[in-house]
């Protein structure tokens, strides 16, 4: 038996005898009550980690769509010439809500905050679901922006 045969069956039962749980990532979000803000961590589940998928209503094609919709893009940096895909991760909540939009991978101040505006601001999502449950999941999707 070849050493490369072994591996791939060893590998196969060790899959086998371990149960495979999905991974999850604590986000820290900011909450208000009654005037006091405190910041709070909850759990979500990694993107690839869940069986089916959140995804945009109508899928990625509708998601670019939605995008260069409502994308404004900074005259500031664009009369300066800059550019770049700003990479953001949010939450879609088990309701399809959207939250806890964060810059993942910035390019410039203005932008950043125009990438945040538009995740914000999108339509329910279709929740992610594991084992039929729908369950948070964080997502990481980028906006890009160019003259």
């Amino acid at each position: 038996m070849s050493l490369k045969r072994f591996t791939v069956i060893i590998a196969a039962l060790i899959s086998a005898a371990v149960p495979v749980l999905s991974q999850t990532v604590r986000v820290r979000r900011t909450v208000s009550v009654d005037g006091v803000t405190r910041q709070e961590y909850f759990e979500v589940y990694e993107y690839d980690y869940v069986w089916e998928k959140p995804s945009f209503p109508g899928g990625d094609v509708k998601l670019l769509q939605f995008i260069n919709a409502h994308r404004h893009y900074p005259e500031a940096a664009y009369k300066a010439g800059i550019q770049g895909r700003v990479v953001c991760s949010f939450v879609v909540n088990a309701d399809g809500a959207i939250s806890d939009v964060q810059v993942f991978k910035g390019v410039e101040p203005s932008l950043n905050r125009e990438a945040q505006r538009i995740f914000r601001m999108m339509p329910p999502w279709k929740p992610g679901r594991l084992d039929g449950i729908p369950v948070p999941v964080r997502v990481i999707r980028a906006v890009p922006f160019r003259k």
